[in-house]
């Protein structure tokens, strides 16, 4: 099974995804995190470009970097994974892919998507859960040096939260929006019963 976190940053997801790599194990489940962008040598190096640097990308440009990290992890540990009956959870997929690179209108979230399975290779999750959350709120709650995307300011971030909202049902065949502004025990619940409805069907 492959289950994606997504959100813009400082919705929580570092926690929730602790505790439900934690849930899956508990129920006997062998697991693989991995993080986008990241994870494999090509990832971190491409991370530091997009994440890390003061360097100004065209969309199209950050967009295929992205993409191009996404496609080695999933050639070179997803896939892999899955055919060995691990259960993989990545923080972040495709759909903040599509998000982030189609606000201000430069490039349409259709043709951000077709690039995308491509670069994947089709391979879509089994479930995307999204932690929604007003931008001010997890602007405030960040409370740490901003990276690129962060640094762009509140309404850019309200924009990206809005694009996560229109986008989400594209990401895969199950998905399920959490409100990501109460406490981390009841985002939790809310996270674990929706995992253990999925799992409960496969």
């Amino acid at each position: 099974m492959f289950i994606t976190l997504d959100g813009i940053d400082g919705v929580g997801k570092s926690t929730q995804i602790e505790r439900l790599i934690s849930y899956l194990e508990q129920e006997g489940h062998e697991t693989l995190l991995v993080r986008d962008p990241g994870t494999t040598e090509i990832g971190a190096r491409l991370r530091q470009i997009l994440l890390e640097s003061d360097l100004e990308l065209h969309q199209r440009t950050e967009a295929m970097l992205f993409m191009t990290s996404r496609c080695e992890m999933v050639e070179t540990m997803i896939r892999p994974a899955i055919s060995e009956g691990k259960t993989v959870v990545s923080d972040r997929f495709l759909l903040a892919n599509v998000v982030y690179q189609s606000v201000g209108d430069k490039i349409s979230p259709d043709v951000l998507w077709q690039m995308g399975r491509l670069a994947n290779g089709g391979l879509t999750p089994d479930l995307t859960i999204l932690l929604d959350m007003p931008a001010q709120r997890s602007m405030e709650r960040i409370g740490k040096e901003t990276d690129r995307m962060e640094s762009r300011g509140v309404d850019y971030m309200e924009a990206v939260r809005q694009g996560f909202l229109q986008e989400l049902t594209h990401s895969s065949e199950a998905t399920a929006m959490i409100d990501a502004d109460q406490s981390p025990e009841d985002v939790s619940r809310e996270m674990l019963a929706i995992v253990a409805e999925v799992l409960s069907k496969r």
